[in-house]
């Protein structure tokens, strides 16, 4: 019966860990780029059942247990595998503000931070106070020679995610080379975002602010350079300007296994009081004939 209880309690421990997953993916149905977690569990090892008496006698001798016939397996509950990010595509969102961007496909954007480089989706960027393109929590974002130094309205990002700006605002010479004409007038390279990805991101870490950070089970981030369509594993994703990546979270979905995990909890709670009482029935009882 103890065991009982304690199969029942890992499994209404699971159901905590459920339950801050699918409050943390509600909570963050609005915020841009938002990924959902997802956790997953794995069985505790069963234990065999073994007769080793009968009628009150002991059949089988002292230290040969593994002879005893087995009668069943008894599960001793579940423990926590993972707990891990789903990057699947999450919807566009049109916001027409130039400095909003969205990826579609795999990647992210690169943007320094006093702790090292982190990685987000989130292209909610803005212009900083000394002309640089940065998050909403001033973190530049880094192209391919460093930070991006822009002005107001005199820039565009293509689907390849190189910043076009206008000729006449071109004061470095080497800037020159990149001259040319286009749907948007004269124009002049300035950079190319630095888009990266990752051989196993679901380890990513989250760090806040829609920032992620790797470690040794994500890998170290990988350029992206080659373009495909649409983005795979080991393409450049395409970059949109005047979109925002909005949460892949599905709140119907969520509602439901909110729903799943009260259920769930509820059931093992009642288990343990099932336990309780019955483990409580049979101390009175032998009490009672044994006292």
């Amino acid at each position: 019966m103890v065991k009982g209880i304690y199969t029942a309690a890992s499994g209404m421990r699971a159901q905590q860990w459920r339950l801050d997953s699918v409050a943390n993916n509600l909570a963050n149905l609005n915020t841009d780029s938002y990924k959902r977690e997802l956790v997953s569990f794995k069985a505790n090892p069963e234990m065999l059942l073994r007769r080793t008496n009968d009628d009150g006698v002991y059949r089988i001798p002292f230290g040969s247990a593994d002879n005893a016939p087995i009668i069943g397996k008894l599960g001793t509950g579940v423990e926590l595998n993972e707990l891990f990010v789903d990057f699947s595509q999450g919807a566009f969102k049109e916001t027409e503000n130039d400095y909003d961007l969205a990826l579609e496909g795999r990647g992210f954007f690169v943007v320094a931070t006093p702790y090292g480089e982190r990685y987000t989706r989130n292209g909610g960027f803005q212009l900083g106070k000394e002309g640089f393109l940065e998050t909403k929590e001033g973190f530049p974002v880094l192209g391919q020679k460093g930070p991006i130094r822009i002005q107001a309205n005199n820039f565009k990002v293509d689907r390849e995610g190189s910043v076009w700006i206008n000729a006449q605002y071109a004061e470095d010479p080497d800037q020159m080379i990149g001259r040319e004409d286009n749907e948007w007038g004269q124009v002049v390279l300035l950079d190319t975002l630095r888009l990266v990805g990752f051989e196993r991101e679901r380890y990513l870490k989250k760090q806040g602010s829609s920032l992620y950070r790797a470690d040794e089970f994500s890998g170290e981030p990988l350029e992206l350079t080659e373009a495909g369509e649409p983005a795979g594993a080991g393409t450049r994703p395409q970059v949109f300007q005047g979109f925002n990546e909005a949460a892949n979270v599905e709140p119907v979905r969520e509602m439901v296994q909110m729903i799943e995990v009260n259920r769930s909890y509820e059931a093992n709670q009642k288990i343990i009081q099932s336990h309780d009482s019955m483990l409580g029935t049979l101390i009175n009882q032998y009490a009672k004939y044994n006292g």
